[in-house]
C-alpha cells in the first residue's frame, strides 16, 4: 500500500533550484431533467431474470427487465445496461437519469439503486523478512501454493513481452477448476530498481496462479467495474481475491459498499477476500473496507531502507530516503536555500522563480507534520532525498540562522538492518476504529507495504509507478493449500491470532506518525507470521449464517440484507448482538450510562492443533479502569469435543473511571506447553468529549 504523494511543506534546494519533478461509460453527469448518471441496481432474486452464463445476452435481459419497470414517460433517454451481475451480486449496472433511478428505486422488484462511487486505487525482501524458506514453515507444508488461484482487483496488466510476467515453462498448467484465461506466471529474477534493492523478486507463493481483473482507470475505480471483476472472479473460481483500493473518507454502510458486497458473495463461496484498510492515515476512523467477512491490512515496514543523508555545513546529519541512482555530489558542500524564500513552500513545476532555478545541483525535500517520521521514498531524476519532517525543520532553521548555509547529500544505497527497528505503522496507513461497527477490530493485521520492489509494465515511468502490497495474499494462498478444510474466516482467525506485536528491538510495534507505540487502531492483532498461522491452535470460525446475523444486528432492513444474497427476516434473529460476532478480537464500547456499564461478548473457538485432548487457560491484562472477567477460565478439549465457548464481561472499576477515548488490554489462552507469545496491549487515553469510553482488547493466544 505504498503511495506517492505530491512534495509538500518543505523544499530546500542545493547549489540555487531543483524543482521536484468501462470508465467512459460510467462518467457522471451533473444531474438535469436528462442527463444520466450510473447507478447499480441491486434486484430482488425472485425477480431477476435469468441469465446466461456471461455475455451480451446476459446484459440484454436486463434491458427487457428495465424496459418492463420503466413507465413509457420516463424510457427517454434510454438507459444504458452496462453490466450484468449474476455471482457477486443479483442486479445489473446501467446509465439512467435521476427519475429512472427513482422509479426503479420504488419498485417492489428492485432492492437498492446506489449510485456508482468512484473509489481510489491503494497503492524481494519481504519473504525474508517474514521467515518463509523453502526448506521449513508454512512455504514448505504448503508447496508453493501450487494448487491456488490468486484475483487481483486493480489496473490490469497486459503481460505480452513483459519479463515480470512472462510464463514459466516450468509450472504446471493452472488447475483445471480455473474457467479463466490460460497461462502460469514466474518470480521476476535479477530484480532491482536500478542500484536498489537488488536480487531476486519471489512472490509470498511463488508457486500460485494470478488473475488479473482490471476494474480501475486513470481517473479512479468506478463501483459498477468493482463488482464486475468480482463477478468473474468468483466465475473463474479463484481462491483468493485481492483488492487495494477503496472510498476515501468515512466508510459507507455495508449494503451500499460495492467491494463489501462483492466480498460478501465470494466468501460465501469459500474465496477468501483481502483488502487494504487504505492510505488516509493516520486519523482515526480513516479505515475502510472494515467489513468482519474482509482480511483487511495495514502497512509497516520492513528493515530495508534507501538513505540519502543531508550533511550540513555545521557537520549535523540528517537521514532521509531516496532512490536517486545518477552521478552523487560529492563531498563539497554546496550553497543551500530554503524554498519559501525563492517563490514556493512546495515543490511545483513553474512555482519557483527562474532566476534561482540556474545551476542547482540537488534537492532536500519533506512531506507534512502529520507525517511524523514517515517520508516517502521517490525515484529522483535529479539529486535528492525526503527527510522527516523534524529534519526538515532543523535544516530550515540552519538555513535562515546561518549567513552562508552549505550541504550536500551522501547517498548509501540499499542499507539492511535493525536500525530503526522494524515493523512500524506508515503514516499513511488508514486506522481504526471501525467507523460501520466499532465492536469489529479493523484493521486485522499489518504486513510489509512501504517502499516494495514491484514491477511495471515499461509503459509507466517509475515516478508514475504506484507501489502496492500484497503480502498477505500470497500467505493466504499458502494458508488456503497447506489447510484446505479451513473457511476464509478461520485463515483470516489463524493470521490474528499468531500475528506478532513486537518490533525487532523486543519493543511494541511502532507508529512512524508519533514516534510512539502504535495501538491496535493501527496495527490491528499485529504484524503477520506466516509459519506461526499454520499451526494456530485455536481458530475463531464464522460462516455466512453468522455474517448475516451480524447485518441483523446492526439493524438492516429485510431489503438491505437480502442486498447480499439472503431472504432471511432478521425478525428470526431477534437479540442478536454485533459484539457476539466470532471475530478473534474484542472491541466494546461502554458508555456513561451505568445501567450500560458491563458488556458482555461471547465467543466459540475450535481446537485445531495437533493434540485432540488439551486445555487452555485465560491469562486477562485488564484495561485501565475496566474489569475483565472470562467465563469460563478454562477450555477443555477432546477427540468428541473440539469446539469450545466462552463469555467476557467488561465493567468499569467501582470508584474508578474510563478517562480517556481508547484504552487497551488483552486476553490469552495458554495449553501451559507451547506457547505463541503476544505482549499485552498498553493503556492508551485521548480526552472525551462525548462522555463514553471505548477500549480494545486483543484475543491472543499461547498455542502449539
Amino acid at each position: 500500500m505504498d503511495l506517492l504523494r505530491p512534495f509538500a511543506a518543505l523544499c530546500v534546494l542545493l547549489g540555487f533550484v531543483v524543482a521536484a519533478a468501462a470508465m467512459a461509460a460510467t462518467e457522471v453527469e451533473s444531474e438535469t431533467a436528462e442527463a444520466r448518471s450510473s447507478y447499480i441496481v441491486h434486484v430482488a432474486a425472485e425477480h431477476a431474470p435469468r441469465l446466461p452464463r456471461r455475455g451480451l445476452m446476459a446484459t440484454r435481459a436486463y434491458g427487457a427487465f428495465l424496459r418492463d419497470l420503466l413507465p413509457v414517460e420516463l424510457s427517454s433517454p434510454a438507459p444504458r445496461v452496462l453490466y450484468s451481475y449474476a455471482h457477486a451480486a443479483t442486479g445489473f449496472a446501467a446509465q439512467l437519469t435521476g427519475r429512472q433511478a427513482a422509479q426503479l428505486a420504488s419498485s417492489g422488484s428492485v432492492l437498492a439503486v446506489v449510485p456508482d462511487v468512484m473509489q481510489q486505487l491503494h497503492t524481494t525482501l519481504t519473504p525474508s523478512f517474514l521467515g518463509l524458506s523453502p526448506s521449513s514453515g508454512l512455504l514448505k507444508a504448503s508447496n508453493g501454493a501450487t494448487d491456488v488461484i490468486i484475483g487481483v482487483i486493480d489496473t490490469g496488466v497486459y503481460p505480452e513481452g513483459r519479463k515480470s510476467f512472462a510464463a514459466d515453462p516450468s509450472l504446471p498448467p493452472p488447475p483445471s477448476k480455473f474457467r479463466g484465461g490460460g497461462g502460469s506466471r514466474r518470480p521476476t529474477a535479477d530484480a532491482g530498481f536500478f542500484d536498489y534493492a537488488g536480487g531476486k523478486a519471489v512472490g509470498m507463493a511463488p508457486g500460485a496462479r494470478i488473475a488479473v481483473y482490471k476494474a480501475c482507470w486513470d481517473e479512479g475505480c468506478a463501483g459498477s467495474d468493482i463488482l464486475a471483476a468480482f463477478d468473474e472472479a468468483i466465475t473463474d473460481r479463484v481462491d483468493v481475491i485481492s483488492v487495494s483500493l477503496g472510498d476515501t473518507g468515512l466508510a459507507d454502510n455495508f449494503y451500499s459498499d460495492t467491494t463489501a458486497v462483492g466480498a460478501f458473495r465470494a466468501v460465501s463461496k469459500g474465496i477468501v477476500v483481502s483488502a487494504s484498510a487504505g492510505n488516509s492515515g493516520p486519523g482515526d476512523s480513516t479505515a475502510v473496507n472494515i467489513a468482519p467477512w474482509i482480511l483487511t491490512v495495514g502497512a509497516s515496514t520492513l528493515n530495508r531502507r534507501f538513505p540519502g543523508d543531508v550533511v550540513l555545513g555545521n557537520g549535523e546529519t540528517f537521514t532521509g530516503t531516496t532512490l536517486y541512482a545518477g552521478e552523487p555530489l560529492g563531498a563539497t558542500k554546496l550553497p543551500v536555500v530554503y524554498g519559501g524564500d525563492v517563490g514556493s513552500k512546495v515543490c511545483e513545476e513553474g512555482k519557483l522563480k527562474p532566476a534561482k532555478l540556474a545551476g542547482g545541483a540537488g534537492a532536500i525535500l519533506t512531506g507534512a507534520k502529520e507525517d511524523g517520521e514517515q517520508v516517502i521514498t521517490s525515484p529522483h531524476v535529479h539529486p535528492a532525498t525526503d527527510v522527516p519532517f523534524a529534519a526538515a525543520e532543523k535544516i530550515k532553521k540552519y538555513i535562515r540562522t546561518q549567513t552562508s548555509p552549505t550541504a550536500t547529500i551522501v547517498f548509501r544505497g540499499t542499507v539492511v538492518g535493525p536500525t530503526p527497528p522494524s515493523p512500524r505503522m506508515a503514516s499513511f496507513s488508514s486506522r481504526g476504529p471501525n467507523f460501520r461497527a466499532p465492536e469489529i477490530l479493523k484493521p486485522d493485521v499489518t504486513a510489509p507495504g512501504v517502499d516494495i520492489l514491484a514491477a511495471w509494465t515499461g509503459a509507466n515511468s517509475p515516478s508514475e509507478l504506484d507501489f502496492d502490497t500484497r503480502r498477505v495474499n500470497g500467505i493466504v494462498a499458502l494458508l488456503r493449500q497447506a489447510r484446505p478444510e479451513w473457511s476464509p474466516a478461520a485463515i483470516k482467525s489463524a493470521l490474528m491470532t499468531t500475528a506478532q506485536n513486537v518490533d525487532s528491538a523486543g519493543g511494541l510495534i511502532g507508529a512512524m506518525s508519533t514516534g510512539e507505540a502504535s495501538t491496535p487502531f493501527a496495527r490491528g492483532a499485529g504484524h503477520i507470521d506466516p509459519n506461526s498461522a499454520v499451526d494456530p491452535g485455536l481458530v475463531y470460525d464464522a460462516g455466512t449464517e453468522d455474517y448475516i446475523t451480524f447485518l441483523c444486528a446492526l439493524g438492516y432492513t429485510a431489503k438491505q440484507v437480502a442486498v447480499f444474497g439472503s431472504s432471511t427476516s432478521c425478525s428470526t434473529r431477534a437479540g442478536s448482538s454485533v459484539g457476539d460476532h466470532n471475530y478473534p478480537a474484542f472491541s466494546v464500547v461502554i458508555t456513561s450510562n451505568k445501567k450500560k456499564a458491563a458488556v458482555t461478548q461471547r465467543r466459540v473457538v475450535r481446537n485445531v492443533g495437533g493434540d485432540a485432548t488439551t486445555t487452555y487457560r485465560a491469562k486477562i491484562t485488564a484495561p485501565d479502569g475496566v474489569l475483565v472477567t472470562v467465563s469460563p477460565e478454562t477450555l477443555r478439549f477432546s477427540a468428541t469435543q473440539k469446539t469450545q465457548g466462552y463469555a467476557v464481561t467488561f465493567a468499569r472499576e467501582i470508584g474508578g473511571s474510563v478517562t480517556g477515548k481508547y484504552t487497551f488490554g488483552s486476553i490469552e489462552w495458554s495449553d501451559g506447553e507451547h506457547t505463541v507469545s503476544f505482549p499485552g496491549c498498553p493503556g492508551h487515553s485521548r480526552l472525551l468529549s462525548d462522555g463514553v469510553g471505548r477500549f480494545q482488547c486483543k484475543g491472543t493466544q499461547q498455542l502449539p
